[in-house]
């Protein structure tokens, strides 16, 4: 099995999934600076441009995640990111997710950087399981999950404290062996 030194670019009709880099920040702090992107992803840490630079910037030299811009592929625009982290090499397991600039979301653009990045896991990587979380609140993004493959596999109850309330999470997973027969490989 690979690891994620190799940092491809994958491109689709849509959008071309790159490697990041920090030049990149100044396109995605919207990402970063939008409250309800803040809330459907859970994150309560604020974070400046010469930290979102450093952290980008490194990206590259990481052979145990994948971090690639989403880039709309009719502007040449950075609308977001998409990202295989947390490998569990023994297990040929990671997790994804995906986060998009208010300019990127409801386009469909998600629906096809997921195909890309997840196709990659299994097909180039030779991963088992692709995994994620996704928030009760998030009904939007769950669904957009199902339709690439992802299962609900259970709930963490109260996984996220958000403005005083506890929030779900669900795991969702898609199998290589499930990818492959919707992919038809």
């Amino acid at each position: 099995m690979a690891d994620f030194s190799h940092k491809p670019t994958l491109t689709g009709d849509l959008v071309v999934l790159r490697p990041v880099t920090e030049d990149d920040v100044p396109a995605l702090l919207p990402m970063f600076e939008d409250p309800e992107i803040a809330r459907l992803t859970g994150c309560h840490t604020g974070f400046d441009e010469p930290a979102l630079r450093q952290w980008y910037g490194s990206r590259g030299a990481q052979a145990d995640r994948l971090d690639l811009a989403v880039v709309e592929r009719a502007t040449g625009r950075v609308v977001g990111e998409a990202v295989l982290n947390e490998w569990d090499p023994d297990n040929e397991s990671c997790a994804f997710r995906i986060c998009f600039t208010p300019a990127g979301i409801g386009r469909g653009l998600g629906t096809e950087a997921t195909r890309l990045i997840v196709g990659h896991a299994f097909e180039a990587v030779g991963l088992h399981r692709v995994w994620l979380e996704v928030y009760a609140f998030n009904p939007r993004a769950r669904r957009a999950y199902e339709k690439a493959g992802f299962r609900a596999e259970g709930t963490l109850r109260g996984a996220l404290l958000w403005e005083g309330e506890r929030v779900d999470a669900t795991v969702m997973a898609v199998l290589a062996p499930e990818w492959a027969a919707r992919s038809g490989s």
